[in-house]
């Protein structure tokens, strides 16, 4: 009877959220696709064409993976936090804090909303990018199985910022001042081992640039970082947030008087 209960109610959660990203695509899914086109054409073919070769690679070659990977995490946060925050905005959080659902059940209604939205992304890119550049993906199953943890990942990071947020300015000034920057530190546009050997040691602390190195492994057989590793520090990250969301929902911060 439980478990009835628990299914049914992540049930509505995610067929919400999953419905939510479907009925305004084209602020959830068209957006991103055509900013990420812009940074082919910009980034790959003029200013790539002067740049050159990327670690024996075409430069739009090289930045592909993590433009997607870009597009991945910034749909999955965002996602998740307008959302969580919203329900909050609008009280309506309350009703599913009174009712008989696991926290657990919680948390992985409203990630599945920002892992589809965030994988859809991904995916749509991935096709764009192929107007672009002959590129062939190395390793498939690796790619879709790295679109699947980032947005998962980045979708409780969401979470836990739309948790904290008490405005809804502050859903907007972690992706400004820190995911963004963090994003565009992470070896999108470059291979770290062009920087001086100080700046490669301060990046191994961005952990976005663990999986844009994965994800460009699995596409170009290439990363920055030995890819077991990376792999180790993605799954560390997820375990610890979504543990973290757990205790935060638990203590009811940001949720309860």
């Amino acid at each position: 009877m439980i478990s009835s209960v628990q299914g049914l109610a992540f049930y509505t959660i995610a067929r919400k959220e999953i419905l939510r990203v479907f009925r305004i695509w084209k602020q959830t899914l068209l957006p991103s696709v055509i900013t990420t086109s812009l940074y082919f054409l910009i980034f790959g073919k003029f200013i790539g064409s002067r740049v050159g070769d990327m670690m024996n690679h075409s430069y739009i070659e090289f930045i592909i993976p993590g433009l997607v990977m870009m597009g991945v995490i910034s749909n999955s946060y965002s996602n998740v936090s307008s959302s969580f925050f919203g329900e909050k905005f609008l009280k309506s959080i309350e009703e599913i804090l009174i009712a008989p659902v696991s926290n657990m059940v919680v948390i992985f209604g409203f990630v599945i909303g920002g892992v589809v939205r965030g994988s859809i992304v991904g995916f749509l890119i991935i096709l764009v990018s192929g107007f672009f550049s002959d590129l062939a993906i190395s390793n498939i199953g690796l790619a879709v199985v790295m679109i699947f943890l980032t947005a998962g990942l980045f979708s409780m990071f969401g979470l836990i910022n739309a948790i904290y947020a008490k405005r809804f300015d502050d859903v907007s000034i972690v992706p400004t001042f820190v995911l963004n920057p963090l994003t565009y530190l992470g070896g999108v546009f470059y291979s770290i081992k062009l920087l001086p050997v100080f700046w490669q040691r301060v990046s191994l602390f961005n952990p976005i640039l663990y999986i844009v190195n994965i994800f460009r492994y699995a596409f170009l057989g290439y990363s920055d970082i030995p890819v077991l590793r990376a792999f180790i520090v993605l799954v560390f990250f997820l375990v610890v947030v979504f543990f973290f969301c757990l205790h935060l929902l638990k203590r009811g911060v940001g949720l309860k008087n």
